[in-house]
């Protein structure tokens, strides 16, 4: 059966992501990176994608699910009559070392005696590769031609069918198990379990490594809890081997049920990943910055394909082949097909990923370190490709799959690539074509607040003629291409803030990205959650002329905070029923509520 989106919490250890649920079951892994096939998919085929359930056999236990304060570790409670149990989910992680995606589940029994039951049943390459399985006296082996992987257990197991394992035993007061997924080494067949005070050190250094990793944050404002998961999340988004930062660690999870809104976030966005690099630096974590940027220079160049224009996506080993294709055996979640992996997006013109790279650029030459001359000169071929290219339309920051339109959020983007290399270019004494850039940088300017601008809504629309408002539109102030106080910000502001009945885009804090059927895909979707915590700083930096829009923020900002699941994280998407939707959980969501906690905060404390 499907669990709702909202009721799982991520592992991981900066290479790869698990999707665990309340349940007890991981439903979610793909190995050895976090874009490879997935192990475990019955979040996308309940029946044939394959999981690794550990919990009570009765199933109607009570549960309750968070983590291990200032950490990444998951821990799950089951509670009846009989007893409680506490199931610990984590991939061991340690200072200074990245470590292959082990999963560690240690179960112990609180008090009172509970049957568990045990499962572990993987899919290999998204169900379309079969394995062998082989038991021995530490557990069990899954191989195929490409792929190995043993699980070490304290408990005997046996063969379940299809080639999966099983296992039932009953936990009594103080008593524990141990079962450890992963891949063996080289001449090893199934590890062996480490004993009770080795497992006891690894789960030690695991939560050192996360404590000592979130002593750097340095937001310690109203809303510090929220934040601190919110970068404890970013991090499990990072990977580490390249500094490459992934939009989500899913695939093809709905925008609407049943629908065909299933893309694959599993990749590294341009844009996502500079506005992350931007919620990294506003709470103190400099390497994270600074390790993305270095990725940019390693990896973001543009590709012979593209005419000269930048890739939007690439994977998190820079590699930018990444097809989509449907994966035709697998039903979807909940039935919603199809299950998409790659992403057409790949070969999408989106010309605002130039702002929110050069934006990112800025900032981190600004605070954390100067960037080199030959970087530079890279970007100011860039740049000036800007120059000759920003009058072309593009499929723009939602990815429209269909006609390219001239995007009023693009052309503002493009405004933020020239005017951050001018001031980049000023600040460094670089050599560089200001004269031109300075030209072309008003000329977009002048045409946004011409052919942008629509005087019937009073208001600033998707795109040039377009009626549509649209809420990236909230990021004008953001990136000072608009004071926050100018009577046509005000004007968009007020306009999107109406309830959809009446012609906006917010219900009750909730934000939609833009009105149903201006995407030109079947069906509707559920509102942003982006884009509602850029409603909260766009009415925070507005408050400087109207005191009453900075209770509308915090008021928003809260409503918001409980739309988060059990543990904190937020999905793409909310539906109307405030289920979470889309791919879970979202980078993107998560950078907009730190920047957006950190400027509510900073003026809150600043009121007499």
């Amino acid at each position: 059966m499907y669990q709702p989106i909202e009721n799982y919490g991520v592992i991981g250890n900066v290479r790869t992501v698990a999707l665990a649920g309340m349940h007890g079951s991981i439903d979610w892994f793909c190995y050895p990176d976090v874009d490879s096939p997935s192990v475990f998919g019955a979040l996308l085929d309940d029946a044939r994608g394959g999981r690794f359930r550990v919990a009570p056999v009765d199933e109607s236990v009570r549960r309750k699910q968070f983590y291990w304060p200032s950490t990444n570790i998951l821990v799950t409670r089951f509670f009846n009559d009989e007893g409680i149990v506490e199931l610990q989910d984590f991939m061991p992680l340690r200072r200074g070392a990245v470590l292959s995606g082990t999963i560690y589940r240690r179960v112990r029994c609180v008090r009172g005696s509970v049957h568990f039951r045990i499962e572990c049943s993987p899919a290999f390459d998204y169900g379309r590769q079969s394995h062998e399985l082989s038991l021995c006296g530490n557990g069990a082996r899954f191989d195929t031609p490409n792929l190995s992987l043993a699980l070490s257990s304290s408990v005997p197991l046996r063969e379940g069918g299809g080639g999966s394992v099983t296992a039932e035993f009953v936990l009594s007061h103080g008593e524990s198990h141990l079962f450890i997924l992963g891949e063996p080494r080289a001449g090893e067949h199934v590890p062996p379990i480490p004993g009770e005070e080795e497992a006891e050190d690894i789960f030690q250094e695991t939560v050192t490594y996360w404590r000592c990793w979130l002593a750097a944050c340095c937001y310690r404002g109203r809303w510090r809890e929220q934040v601190q998961r919110s970068a404890l999340l970013l991090k499990l988004l990072t990977f580490q081997p390249t500094g490459a930062i992934i939009a989500a660690p899913t695939c093809s999870l709905p925008e609407v049920i049943g629908g065909t809104r299933n893309w694959d976030y599993r990749y590294t966005w341009i844009r996502d990943a500079a506005f992350t690099v931007y919620g990294f630096l506003r709470i103190g974590f400099k390497e994270e910055a600074a390790a993305f940027i270095e990725w940019m220079i390693n990896f973001a160049e543009h590709d012979p394909r593209l005419d000269g224009r930048a890739l939007t996506l690439l994977t998190v080993h820079g590699d930018a082949q990444v097809p989509e294709e449907i994966l035709t055996h697998w039903e979807g979640y909940r039935g919603s097909g199809p299950v998409r992996v790659g992403n057409a997006a790949v070969d999408q013109f989106q010309s605002d990923i130039y702002g929110e790279a050069m934006d990112s650029l800025y900032l981190y030459n600004k605070h954390v370190s100067p960037i080199s001359y030959d970087f530079w000169s890279r970007i100011r071929d860039r740049l000036d490709w800007v120059c000759d290219n920003w009058q072309r339309p593009d499929n723009g920051i939602w990815e429209m799959r269909g006609v390219q339109r001239d995007f009023v959020y693009s052309k503002v983007m493009n405004w933020v690539a020239l005017d951050r290399g001018i001031r980049l270019a000023d600040k460094r004494s670089f050599p560089a074509n200001r004269v031109r850039w300075i030209e072309q940088r008003d000329r977009i300017y002048e045409e946004v607040m011409s052919r942008g601008w629509n005087a019937k809504r009073n208001a600033f629309t998707q795109s040039y003629g377009s009626e549509a408002l649209d809420a990236s539109l909230l990021i004008m102030p953001l990136v000072f291409f608009m004071a926050p106080t100018d009577p046509r910000m005000i004007g968009t502001l007020d306009a999107i803030m109406k309830d959809p009945a009446d012609g906006g885009l917010v219900s009750d804090s909730l934000v939609h990205r833009y009105p149903p059927g201006v995407d030109g895909l079947a069906g509707t979707e559920g509102t942003f959650n982006m884009c509602s915590f850029w409603l909260v700083e766009a009415l925070t930096r507005a408050a400087q002329s109207d005191p009453a829009k900075l209770d509308q923020a915090r008021i928003i900002f809260e409503r918001m905070l409980g739309y988060a699941n059990h543990l904190g994280l937020y999905a793409e998407q909310t539906s109307f029923q405030g289920e979470a939707l889309g791919n879970f959980p979202q980078a993107f969501t998560h950078l907009a509520l730190i920047s957006s906690a950190f400027n509510l905060d900073r003026v809150l404390g600043n009121q007499p």
